[in-house]
């Protein structure tokens, strides 16, 4: 393909200094301060007062002894006040103790935001150390096949977009058609895939990505709220003993889980120097499994310029087929040209029993950069069948005409032709609708700044709408809007976001 012929380079970003905003003027108010110091710079001989054993010459010294102790008193307290200020939070949204304040989810530089804190978290660690957003999303990503096995895994099917601020180039990350590894058992792309998004716009080593979801899979994790009711839901029938207590009954909320086998394929995956023998490492594990001679071969992940819709907004890109992007364009291309507001910022849906389960994460950076990733496994906990060697749980999405309903990341660049216009970034999931919430959420977003401001404020000053409102969908919004990285999600504080 012609965009792999020629790559883009998505250029390492800089770090932000927490202390930036202040520099200057402390850098001022050391000027000022300093001033008074100057008469007391002469040598103690030079002034008729400082004569040996005059006492106006010692009280002048003293008290220049005591403003010098003030002033750096006060500028000590100073610095460590900027200093002590918060880099992110946790979906807490408190601002930075600066005169620079910010409203929940709002970064100078970069910010990702994801259904699990630790992935957020990880994610945001990259980012300090010198990574772009494509490294920060891919490490969370993987973060997630450790933290909720009951959403997404290695086993699960990825798709992404990812828009370039430094190139203007939108591309789709497509795991191929829906192969079968076994009967009843889909073929597992998660690696091959994230390894080769990567390679392509990646910074940090592939093998720093991995070190964290390699360190909790090994030493541990806590059961969230989210895998708890997945849990609950699935009862005894659950991926035993991985999930399990030793009675068979499922961990609940805050119990300790491991997996260490899967901790293995990781640190695996680390050393593998293409996207192929990424896979392959996890494939031989499976055929042992299952009893295959050998691996099966099935179609690589690819990378493909994103789908575009020209809209008087701007310039909308979205996956390609299988996915739903194309059912989500011709949504908006039938949408009414009135831009008025829905009373509510969630669809109301109707739920469809077997709804494929998906996760979804989004990175952003202020320059405009946007990374959207989702992944399913077709089901809660996919096929149910863990793999022992691998600590995998399989997708049961086999169907090679399968449509990914559950994959529709959309993003909207103001104006292709204006390097600093604000770009938008929406992924959702929880739906086998999710091209109608999408289109909804768009057309909201577009129904005017003022209104659009007040969803805004509302969510930054707390939950407006009962969790319930929008069933079990999940909708995250991310922003790169006047030199800063915005981050949200409906239900408001439903994910943990980090930045800074």
């Amino acid at each position: 393909m012609e965009a792999a012929a020629e790559p883009v380079h998505y250029q390492k970003l800089e770090l932000w200094e927490l202390t930036m905003e202040s520099g200057e003027e402390e850098e001022e108010d050391e000027e000022d301060t300093s001033e008074p110091l100057v008469i007391y710079s002469r040598r103690p001989q030079d002034s008729p007062w400082n004569k040996v054993g005059g006492l106006p010459g010692a009280w002048a010294r003293l008290v220049a002894a005591l403003l010098l102790l003030a002033v750096s008193c006060s500028l000590a307290v100073r610095q460590l006040q900027g200093r002590g200020s918060p880099a992110g939070g946790m979906g807490s949204g408190a601002p930075p103790v600066s005169r620079h304040a910010h409203h929940a989810g709002e970064f100078h530089h970069s910010a990702i935001i994801s259904p699990a804190a630790p992935c957020s978290h990880l994610g945001q660690e990259l980012l300090v150390a010198g990574g772009n957003i494509v490294d920060a999303g891919v490490a969370a990503a993987l973060c997630l096949v450790v933290v909720h096995p009951h959403a997404t895994g290695l086993g699960a099917t990825f798709w992404g977009l990812f828009y370039n601020s430094s190139s203007g180039n939108s591309t789709a990350l497509t795991p191929g058609p829906a192969q079968v590894l076994a009967p009843g058992l889909g073929l597992p792309t998660a690696l091959p895939a994230l390894h080769l998004l990567h390679a392509r716009f990646g910074h940090l080593p592939w093998p720093h990505l991995l070190k964290g979801p390699t360190v909790l899979a090994q030493k541990g994790f806590v059961v969230d709220a989210s895998l708890a009711r997945a849990l609950a839901a699935q009862g005894t029938k659950g991926p035993c003993p991985l999930l399990c207590h030793a009675d068979g009954t499922p961990l609940g909320l805050g119990a300790q889980a491991t997996n260490p086998k899967l901790a293995a394929v990781l640190r695996k995956a680390a050393l593998a120097p293409t996207p192929d023998l990424a896979g392959d490492a996890l494939l031989s594990l499976l055929a042992k499994d299952l009893g295959l001679e050998e691996p099966a071969a099935g179609p690589a992940p690819t990378l493909e310029p994103a789908l575009q819709l020209s809209m008087p907004e701007g310039m909308l890109f979205t996956t390609p087929a299988p996915s739903a992007g194309p059912e989500l364009l011709e949504l908006l291309k039938a949408a009414p040209h009135s831009r008025e507001p829905s009373p509510s910022p969630c669809p109301l849906l109707p739920q469809t029993d077997g709804a494929p389960v998906s996760s979804i994460l989004a990175t952003v950076d202020s320059s405009g950069s946007v990374l959207l990733l989702t992944s399913s496994l077709n089901s809660s906990f996919g096929s149910g069948q863990l793999s022992p060697s691998a600590g995998v749980l399989l997708s049961n999405l086999v169907t090679r005409s399968a449509t990914s309903s559950w994959a529709c990341p959309l993003i909207l660049h103001g104006s292709l032709d204006d390097p600093e216009t604000d770009v938008l970034g929406l992924v959702a999931s929880g739906t086998p609708k999710v091209a109608r919430a999408m289109t909804h959420a768009l057309l909201r977003h577009l129904a005017g700044p003022q209104a659009q401001t007040q969803h805004q404020h509302q969510g930054q000053q707390g939950p407006t709408e009962r969790p319930s409102i929008c069933g079990q969908q999940t909708l995250l919004q991310v922003a790169a809007h006047a030199e800063h990285a915005q981050v949200s999600s409906v239900p408001t504080g439903c994910c943990p976001f980090q930045g800074f």
